[in-house]
């Protein structure tokens, strides 16, 4: 198929020799028809990946880069996607025929992702010269080294003070109450309490750490926020019975937008527990929704005693209350609004919080529409 025609290596840019990384041959393509070829190889690639002619401009781009991105940057300067100097510097450097390159490159917006860019010449069409541009996503690895630092971190603070409690009640009932039966029986409700603390303790910290591994992966479902309200409506029912309190749904129509179900559903039920066990004078939880722009909002609202405004702006923070002591008494563990805006993150939504001292709080939840839905 292709006789007659004159291989040129190219090197695989991932492979690794003990401490450094070396360019090592893998993958040959024909120098007639070279840039196609590629972009052909760079399609079946499981990074981003872009093939540039010899003045930057793309000629190629994968599905990953289009993903990455968020629009599709073929026949526009390649600076028009990857808005880094030490990239720019690189391509230049390479399309003067220099050696391959690598290059860090950040993406901000809309998330928080680290790549490594390699660069490297190809063959171009009728001599000229070319490139191929591969980013290598690191986000995911540095998210893990990261939570490996922060979970024992919060894990050893948070779990001290239930651990005190637990080894005090232990010696207690080992010493002084040692045959005093009601002493028993009061201290081991104590200590099933501060169990039951820790253990939801530790499912919100892994239920955090899962959604941080993956806040760079956007879910591509479609989600009605209705049928998540009234589903977590049909959950909670019985704990706002308890608390004297009904949970009222007013929207007209479906919003369907982008997202995961359970996780929209851990969404709506945090925040919607939240209005029931802090705000339960108000006797009523409100859900409204609305479509704006290319966006789905739902809105909880509760009529309890509000939230100071020097609070607002630090109330996604993990471990963060506004009043420790009720946070507790509650059994609340200080990760709840912190998984919100987590999720959130991932689904490229946002968080909107009101609140007046004396009136009440709304949380508004704005995640993208689904495609059939966006307004252009």
């Amino acid at each position: 198929m292709f006789e007659g025609l004159r291989f040129v290596p190219v090197t695989w840019p991932w492979k690794k020799d003990a401490d450094e990384r070396t360019l090592g041959p893998a993958v040959r393509v024909p120098s007639s028809g070279s840039v196609e070829l590629v972009a052909r190889i760079g399609a079946a690639l499981p990074d981003p990946c872009l093939v540039l002619d010899a003045h930057g401009v793309v000629v190629s781009a994968n599905r990953q880069a289009l993903d990455l991105f968020e629009f599709d940057p073929t026949h526009k300067h390649f600076s028009a996607a990857i808005r880094s100097p030490a990239i720019v510097e690189a391509v230049s450097h390479i399309l003067r025929g220099g050696e391959p390159m690598r290059a860090d490159y950040e993406q901000r917006v809309p998330i928080h992702r680290s790549f490594e860019a390699y660069i490297a010449a190809i063959p171009g069409e009728a001599g000229e010269p070319a490139a191929l541009i591969l980013l290598r996503d690191l986000t995911r690895e540095q998210q893990i080294e990261r939570m490996r630092a922060d979970f024992v971190a919060n894990a050893s603070h948070e779990l001290r003070t239930p651990l005190a409690s637990l080894l005090g009640f232990v010696e207690t009932l080992q010493g002084a109450a040692k045959h005093d039966e009601n002493a028993r029986g009061r201290f081991l409700d104590l200590m099933r309490v501060q169990a039951e603390r820790m253990r939801r303790l530790i499912d919100d910290l892994l239920s955090l750490s899962r959604i941080e591994m993956n806040v760079h992966k956007r879910p591509s479902d479609t989600v009605d926020l209705v049928q998540v309200a009234r589903h977590v409506r049909d959950i909670l029912s019985g704990l706002a019975q308890e608390n004297g309190m009904e949970i009222r749904i007013a929207i007209d129509a479906p919003m369907p937008v982008l997202g995961d179900w359970d996780e929209l559903v851990q969404v709506v039920q945090n925040l919607v527990e939240n209005a029931i066990k802090y705000a339960s004078r108000g006797r009523q939880v409100d859900i409204s929704g609305r479509i704006d722009a290319q966006y789905g909002e739902l809105t909880i609202r509760d009529y309890g005693p509000g939230i100071a405004e020097e609070h607002i702006p630090r109330l996604t923070e993990r471990f963060y209350r506004v009043s420790v002591q009720e946070s507790r008494a509650r059994g609340g563990t200080g990760l709840g609004l912190a998984i919100v805006k987590h999720i959130l993150n991932r689904h490229r939504g946002r968080l909107v919080v009101r609140s007046e001292l004396g009136v009440g709080s709304s949380f508004s939840i704005r995640v993208p529409l689904a495609p059939s839905r966006n307004v252009s």
